[in-house]
């Protein structure tokens, strides 16, 4: 991608999601892979030719697409 940051990034984990921002935009948070794929979809990009682990789409942060945090973690 020409040493630009991908658009999407996925932030470390916290309290049982990762938040998510396309473009600079917060979108949501994921507590699962399918919850990423779903705002890529939102976001207008095709779910069948997504792959999590394509750098030049996503910069995971604090662990990659296998990656989640604990959802009993207590607020």
């Amino acid at each position: 991608m020409d040493g630009q940051q991908p658009p999407v990034v996925v932030h470390p984990p916290d309290r049982g999601a990762r938040r998510v921002t396309i473009r600079g935009e917060p979108v949501g948070k994921a507590h699962a892979p399918k919850d990423v794929i779903e705002f890529l979809r939102v976001a207008g990009l095709d779910e069948n030719a997504v792959e999590l682990d394509d750098p030049n789409l996503i910069e995971w942060r604090g662990g990659g697409p296998a990656d989640w945090p604990d959802e009993q973690v207590q607020p």
